[in-house]
C-alpha cells in the first residue's frame, strides 16, 4: 500500500484542467437527475458512461453532490457549538492524513471536504497520522470542546493502535476525551448533536453537525478541487 494516503498517479490526468471542465458538465447532468428522483449511483453510471469518466472521476462527483433537499437539511443542522462533541474518528483522521500528504481533496456542495482514500476496512498508521490526530484535537480545542467522544470502527484494521495514539496525544488537552471502538459507528452517531464527520449518511441522520475540516484545510494552506459548478 502506498504510504501517501489518497494518492493515485493517474489523478494528474483524472483531474487536469480539461478533465475538470468535463466533470463539471457531467455534474450538472447528474445534479439535475438526482433532483428528479434518480438514484445517485445510477445517475453517475449513466452520465459517466456518456462522458467516458473514470471510476475515480465518478466517485469524486458522487462524493461532491447532494440533492437540494439534502443540502437544505444539512445547512439547517450545521452549528459551531462546542460542549459535548461526537467525532467520526476514521472519517476525520483519514481526511486530515490526506491533507498532510498533499493528496487530492474535494470541496463539496454541502461545504464539507472529502477525499478518495477508500481504504475499505484496511487501515494502517502512516507518518502523517500523528500530525492528523493533533490537528483534529487542536481544532476541537479551538471549537471550545468540553468533552469529546471519538468513535472508531471495530471492523477496520489497526483501530486499537489508533485509539492508543489518540489517547496518548489527548493527554496534552484539557477537555475530557472518550475513545470508543464500535461495531457500527454510523448508527451510533444517528440522532447525536455536534457530530463531526463528512459522511453524507451520518449528516442526513444526525441532529446537528460541525464542519471542522475546511478550517483545518485553510490553516494548513491546502487546496480542494471543485468538480461541480
Amino acid at each position: 500500500m502506498n504510504a501517501k494516503r489518497g494518492y493515485v498517479p493517474e489523478d494528474e490526468r483524472n483531474f487536469s484542467i480539461n478533465a475538470l471542465e468535463t466533470m463539471k458538465t457531467a455534474s450538472r447532468h447528474i445534479f439535475y437527475l438526482i433532483n428528479e428522483g434518480y438514484d445517485l449511483k445510477s445517475a453517475s453510471v449513466f452520465v459517466g458512461n456518456h462522458f467516458l469518466l473514470s471510476e475515480r472521476q465518478r466517485l469524486a462527483i458522487m462524493r461532491s453532490l447532494a440533492t437540494r433537499e439534502q443540502l437544505e437539511n444539512r445547512r439547517a443542522k450545521e452549528t459551531t457549538a462546542g460542549g459535548e462533541i461526537w467525532v467520526d474518528g476514521f472519517n476525520m483522521i483519514i481526511t486530515l492524513e490526506v491533507l498532510l500528504c498533499d493528496s487530492i481533496l474535494f470541496s463539496c456542495m454541502d461545504h464539507t471536504i472529502r477525499d478518495l482514500a477508500a481504504l475499505r476496512g484496511t487501515y494502517r498508521i502512516i507518518p502523517e497520522t500523528a500530525g492528523a490526530v493533533r490537528m483534529l484535537l487542536d481544532a476541537l480545542k479551538e471549537n471550545n470542546a468540553e468533552s469529546v467522544h471519538v468513535l472508531l470502527d471495530e471492523p477496520v484494521s489497526n483501530s486499537g493502535r489508533l485509539k492508543t495514539l489518540i489517547a496518548e496525544t489527548g493527554e496534552d488537552y484539557s477537555f475530557d476525551l472518550d475513545i470508543q471502538i464500535q461495531k457500527d459507528v454510523d448508527r451510533e452517531l444517528y440522532g447525536k448533536e455536534n457530530v463531526i464527520t463528512s459522511d453524507s449518511v451520518i449528516l442526513d441522520h444526525c441532529s446537528s453537525w460541525i464542519n471542522l475540516t475546511p478550517g483545518c484545510l485553510e490553516k494548513h494552506g491546502g487546496q480542494a478541487i471543485r468538480v461541480w459548478e
